[in-house]
């Protein structure tokens, strides 16, 4: 299923390239702070307007929509911003985990200044490097944590507070 969802993401990224939709950055500027929109522009045009669509999804799930979890909604991917993976590379790690998750986990442990490398470490290692940013940036510690969790097994966290909102955070994702 994962892969069907990665491949579906990668036909939107590859659409948003060629038709170039514009981004509602006034959306984007209600629901972040001026530093964070700042964060958001970081982000690939493809990959902001996943986040948009997160967010639109979040927002669509319930009348009250957390603070927090709509800044984790567009900035759950703000991690790869530090080492960029194109459209193959994104799909590439989602593939190969269906035949072996253990070489996904090894090469995921490599160096991301080699291009092979990089897209396993990026996909793995996103999430902690997007809680980073947003701390760094002063954003809360529960969107922080948010971010830090959007790709982990949510029956994990069953027992923690934010157990809720990370299953819409989740759930939003994988549709988008």
């Amino acid at each position: 299923m994962t892969a069907v969802i990665r491949l579906r993401q990668g036909v939107r990224a590859l659409i948003a390239l060629i038709f170039a939709p514009s981004v509602d950055y006034d959306a984007v500027a209600r629901a972040l702070t001026l530093s964070q929109v700042a964060l958001f522009k970081r982000l690939l045009r493809a990959e902001q307007l996943h986040s948009l669509r997160v967010l639109r999804a979040v927002l669509a799930q319930d009348t009250v929509t957390p603070p927090a979890l709509a800044v984790a909604a567009l900035l759950h991917d703000i991690g790869k911003v530090r080492y960029p993976v194109g459209l193959i590379g994104k799909m590439l790690p989602v593939l190969v985990k269906r035949i072996s998750p253990r070489l996904v986990r090894r090469l995921s442990d490599g160096n991301p200044e080699n291009r092979f490398i990089r897209p396993f470490v990026v996909y793995l290692h996103h999430p902690a490097w997007s809680s980073e940013l947003i701390t760094k940036d002063g954003g809360s510690p529960d969107a922080a944590w948010l971010a830090a969790h959007h790709a982990d097994d949510a029956d994990r966290w069953r027992n923690h507070p934010l157990y809720a909102q990370i299953l819409r955070l989740q759930a939003a994702d994988d549709r988008n």
